[in-house]
């Protein structure tokens, strides 16, 4: 259930909005200016704001960065108001909603907002033992690890055990540890005081205080620095937080799930991730098999996205054709059930006739590496004959190992569109080795793919 936080007036298509999200589910907050928009922000917490754009979305948007509030601002407004919308989109906006307001549209941004609701979809034997695990240790207060791959629905799991916990009516309140720089991730997560820090112009709540009653999901969690690895075992122990600039810690009920696509055992041995707190996480394990291991979920979760994606589009439901499910079952999937469902999204976009054929699957590479990992897993069915596979590591004799590391991180980060945590979470690294990575590539004057939402060197803007 997503907390979606309005700011605008509520009596004409802003309102529409807004009684649509309510029917989606959204918890909704509003204040009629940005003002107040902000002091919600500060002492409740949202996981999305719509912002007229009558109301100055630059500042609102530049206030956020500069309190180091992580949430998104959606700028809402007519189609006439085009280049309001751009403005805000170029000030820091993360996307523009037309007025009046497409009921899809609106769901699709609080789904991204908090995380797809959908039942599971389980038929692999493991996974069902999996969920009957979930659900034994969900009515306790136990902390929870959920451990997994990149895009195997670690969200997913966690918001399932959250549901069926005797915490279902408070807060569920997600963090992506990775995604945030350290400076920021501490006030996010523990809150700061008016003065805290230039910028820090009134009290904030962190994430402990907003999910207080509730559950914390930190997504992640092995990307944390060991200087807040502290800070959270001390939490943890006491369930009280210190904030930034505080004289006084502040009692909280939490219930903490962990998440991460790291080995955290082999993080502790390695003395990035301390044992204590691997201790106190590490309570109850879950641990999610990638998909390349599920083969009997792969064809009920494309059909499952087939149908959701028909209905957002506005489009006829259409099954999937025996050859395009084969072709699904022959792939190796390593983004997981994530690449599976934006596959089945662009195949019902593009596929033409009664069906949803092979030509509409659109399937990336395989890098030589995970060809190596998944081609075992994952092998053809016997009803569409693959040629034998060229060796991947051939390809890559005579190279340099710089060379080689170079060009699967770049074609990766291209391959995300440029976005750095989740190419981070493909190749196994942390966001800041992959950020020292790309300075060192620039340094060398090799073009590298522009965060969403930055140009390219050169690029001009348009409008």
């Amino acid at each position: 259930m997503a907390r979606l936080l309005i700011i605008g007036d509520l009596s004409g298509e802003l309102g529409q909005a807004a009684r649509l999200a309510l029917a989606r589910g959204a918890q909704l907050l509003q204040a009629d200016g940005i003002t107040q928009g902000l002091a919600l922000l500060r002492s409740k917490g949202a996981d999305l704001v719509f912002c007229d754009v009558m109301h100055d979305v630059a500042w609102l948007t530049r206030t956020l960065a500069e309190e180091r509030i992580a949430t998104p601002v959606i700028a809402c407004g007519r189609i006439k108001d085009a280049e309001a919308a751009l403005r805000a989109i170029r000030a820091g906006a993360k996307d523009f909603l037309p007025l009046p307001p497409d009921p899809e549209l609106i769901a699709a941004m609080l789904a991204a907002a908090a995380g797809h609701q959908d039942a599971p979809i389980v038929q692999d034997q493991a996974m069902r033992a999996l969920m009957e695990r979930a659900e034994q240790v969900a009515r306790s207060e136990a902390s929870v690890l959920i451990l997994g791959e990149s895009g195997t629905g670690k969200e997913v799991l966690a918001r399932r055990i959250h549901a069926a916990s005797r915490r279902a009516q408070g807060p569920f309140v997600a963090l992506n540890v990775a995604a945030l720089p350290e400076t920021l991730l501490e006030s996010e997560l523990f809150g700061h005081e008016k003065g805290a820090f230039s910028g820090a112009v009134a009290t904030r709540k962190g994430k402990f205080e907003q999910a207080d009653g509730g559950t914390l999901l930190l997504d992640e969690i092995g990307e944390m620095q060991p200087s807040l690895q502290a800070k959270l075992l001390r939490v943890l122990q006491e369930r009280e937080v210190d904030r930034l600039g505080g004289h006084a810690p502040i009692k909280v009920n939490v219930r903490i799930l962990a998440a991460t696509h790291r080995d955290l055992a082999a993080e502790v041995r390695a003395g990035r991730f301390r044992e204590d707190l691997y201790f106190r996480l590490n309570v109850v394990c879950l641990s999610i098999p990638p998909l390349r291991e599920r083969q009997a979920d792969i064809i009920p979760l494309a059909r499952h996205f087939a149908r959701r994606y028909a209905q957002v589009n506005g489009l006829p439901e259409r099954p999937l054709s025996a050859a395009a499910e084969a072709l699904l079952l022959a792939h190796p999937w390593p983004g997981n059930v994530r690449e599976l469902e934006n596959t089945i999204h662009r195949a019902v976009l593009l596929a033409e006739g009664v069906e949803i054929g092979p030509e509409a699957i659109e399937l990336a590479p395989v890098s030589p590496f995970r060809a190596l990992l998944g081609a075992a897993a994952a092998p053809a069915p016997a009803a569409v004959p693959a040629p034998a596979p060229a060796n991947p590591i051939a390809a890559l004799v005579g190279r340099r190992m710089e060379e080689v590391e170079r060009d699967l991180i770049l074609e990766t980060l291209g391959r995300c569109l440029g976005n750095r945590t989740r190419a981070a979470e493909i190749l196994g690294i942390s966001i800041r080795t992959l950020r020292n990575k790309l300075a060192e590539y620039r340094g060398q004057g090799l073009a590298v793919p522009p965060a969403p939402g930055q140009l390219a060197p050169g690029e001009l803007l348009s409008g």
